[in-house]
C-alpha cells in the first residue's frame, strides 16, 4: 500500500489526504502548527490519521510521496531531509490531477489572477457547465475530485504551487502581469519568480491555449526564450499584430478560433485598465471553451467585484472609503492608485517582503495628498515617502490609521487602503485587514 504523508492542515492538504484516503492509500497528515475545528472533523470523518504542532520525523520520512502545502519553503530543515532522502514532493494540484480528465482552466500573475478566476468561473457557471473552482479560491481541486468530479475546474494558482507541478497540463493557461513579489522565497532573484508563474505551460500541446498580456516586458522576455507549443491568444489595450482581444474606440473585441465578438467597454461590470485586463482574459478563455458570445456579454455585465479588491465600503462626509487589502505587493497598489480619480488619502504598510517603493513614486506625487502608515515597523515607508507627499503619519493600528484618514479627508477626497504589504505584522491575513477596515470606516458613520 503506498504510504502518502500530507504536511499543512489547511483547504489544500485536507483536500489531499481525503483523495488520497478514496484511493486506498495509507494516510498520514502533519501540521506544525494548530489545525482548525472544521478540518480535524474532515479528517476523522474519513479516518486520516494526524499530528498538529509538530513534525514526529519517523511518521513522514517513511513516505513514498509527499504532498507539501504551498506555504512550506523548500528550504526548511524537514524538506531537505525529504529531498536528500529523494522522497518526491508534490502540490496537491499536481496530486489532484492524476484523477480526473477534467478540462483545466489555470491562472497565475502577481496581479489580478483572483478576480479573472472568479469571473472565468462565473461565466461557466452562468453558461450551465459543470464547473469547480480550486486553487487559491473556492474548496481545494483534490476535496473536489474526490467528492464531485466536475467537467471543468477554473484554477488559481500561485508561484508557490506551481513549483511543485510536473505532470499537471492546463488546457488553458493564463499568464495576467509579472512583476517582483515574493523575492524573500527566490532568492531575490526576478528570474527565479518568472520560471515559476511559467511553469503553468509545461505539458501544453498544440490543442491547448496560453492567453497573457502582450505589454508585459518580463513575459514577452521570457516568451522569446521558449519554444511554446500552446497557441498563443494575447490579450492588448491597444491592438498589436497578433491580439486576440484589443480595444477599438469604446468596443472591446475578441477574436478566436471558435468566435468573434465584441462588447462595449462601458458595459463591463469592472472599471479601471487592470479590470479591462482581467475581463479580457476571461472573455477568451470562456471564448475558447465554446461559450456563446451572448452569454459571455451577459456575464462580463452582471459580475460582482472581488471582496477586499477596490471594494467601495462607504462614502461619509464626501469621502470615499475603498478597501484594497489584497494589494499586498507594489504592483497591486500600482494598479489601485492608476484608477484613482480625487485626490487620494493612501493607507500603506505591513510586512514588507523586499518591496521597492519606486515603482508607485510618480503615481503618488500625482494622485495622493496624504500617506498614513500602518504597521509594526514604517521606517522603511517613511524614509522613503518623507518629503514626497503633503503630508505622511506614522500610525500602529488599524483604529488609529482610520482615525486619522478621518480628520484629514475632505468632501470630494478618498480613503484607500492599498497596503502594499502582506498583513501579518498586525493581521491575520489580508482578509482579516479588510474586514476590520471595514468595521472602522462603518464606526464612524455612527
Amino acid at each position: 500500500m503506498k504510504r502518502l504523508v500530507v504536511l499543512g492542515g489547511g483547504e489544500s492538504g485536507v483536500g489531499a489526504a481525503v483523495l488520497a484516503k478514496e484511493k486506498g492509500m495509507d494516510v498520514f497528515l502533519s501540521d506544525m502548527g494548530m489545525i482548525s475545528e472544521k478540518y480535524k472533523s474532515i479528517l476523522n470523518q474519513h479516518e486520516i490519521r494526524w499530528e498538529e504542532g509538530q513534525h514526529t520525523q519517523e511518521l513522514i520520512l517513511n513516505a513514498d510521496e509527499v504532498v507539501k502545502s504551498p506555504g512550506i519553503p523548500p528550504t526548511t530543515p524537514l524538506m531537505q531531509k525529504i529531498t536528500e532522502l529523494g522522497i518526491p514532493v508534490i502540490s496537491e494540484i499536481e496530486f489532484a490531477g492524476r484523477y480526473t480528465d477534467a478540462k483545466m482552466v489555470c491562472i497565475t500573475g502577481s496581479n489580478g489572477k483572483t478576480t479573472t478566476t472568479l469571473l472565468i468561473y462565473h461565466i461557466l457557471k452562468q453558461a450551465g457547465l459543470n464547473v469547480g473552482l480550486a486553487g487559491n479560491v473556492g474548496q481545494s481541486l483534490a476535496y473536489q475530485v474526490a467528492t464531485a468530479d466536475h467537467d471543468v475546474y477554473v484554477i488559481e494558482l500561485s508561484s508557490f504551487q506551481l513549483e511543485n507541478m510536473y505532470d499537471f497540463k492546463a488546457n488553458i493557461a493564463v499568464i495576467m502581469n509579472i512583476t517582483p513579489d515574493h523575492m524573500d522565497r527566490y532568492d531575490y532573484k526576478m528570474e527565479n519568480y518568472v520560471a515559476a508563474k511559467f511553469r503553468i505551460l509545461q505539458n501544453q500541446t498544440k490543442e491547448d491555449y496560453f492567453i497573457y498580456w502582450q505589454d508585459d516586458p518580463v513575459i514577452a522576455a521570457q516568451i522569446a526564450q521558449l519554444n511554446i507549443e500552446a497557441q498563443l491568444m494575447p490579450f492588448n489595450e491597444d491592438k498589436l499584430y497578433d491580439s486576440a482581444a484589443w480595444v477599438d474606440g469604446k468596443l472591446v473585441h475578441f477574436s478566436t478560433p471558435q468566435d468573434v465578438w465584441e462588447i462595449p467597454r462601458e458595459d463591463l461590470a469592472l472599471k479601471g485598465l487592470h479590470n479591462l485586463y482581467n475581463s479580457m482574459a476571461a472573455g477568451l478563455s470562456a471564448s475558447l471553451l465554446n461559450i456563446k458570445k451572448e452569454k459571455i456579454r451577459e456575464s462580463l455585465q452582471d459580475f460582482e467585484a472581488v471582496e477586499h479588491r477596490l471594494e467601495h465600503v462607504a462614502t461619509i462626509n464626501g469621502v470615499r472609503y475603498i478597501n484594497d487589502s489584497k494589494a499586498t505587493n507594489v504592483n497591486s497598489t500600482w494598479y489601485a492608485l492608476e484608477s484613482m480619480t480625487s485626490p487620494t488619502v493612501l493607507i500603506l504598510g505591513g510586512k514588507d517582503k523586499g518591496n521597492d517603493y519606486s515603482e508607485i513614486e510618480e503615481l503618488v506625487k500625482n494622485r495622493v495628498k496624504a500617506i498614513v502608515c500602518m504597521g509594526k515597523d514604517n521606517s522603511k515607508l517613511l524614509d522613503f515617502f518623507n518629503g514626497k507627499v503633503a503630508q505622511i503619519h506614522d500610525t500602529h493600528s488599524i483604529e488609529e490609521a482610520v482615525g486619522v484618514c478621518h480628520r484629514i479627508a475632505t468632501d470630494g477626497d478618498t480613503v484607500l487602503l492599498s497596503p502594499c504589504c502582506a498583513s501579518f505584522d498586525l493581521f491575520k491575513s489580508y482578509e482579516d485587514r479588510g474586514m476590520q477596515f471595514k468595521t472602522q470606516v462603518k464606526a464612524l458613520k455612527q
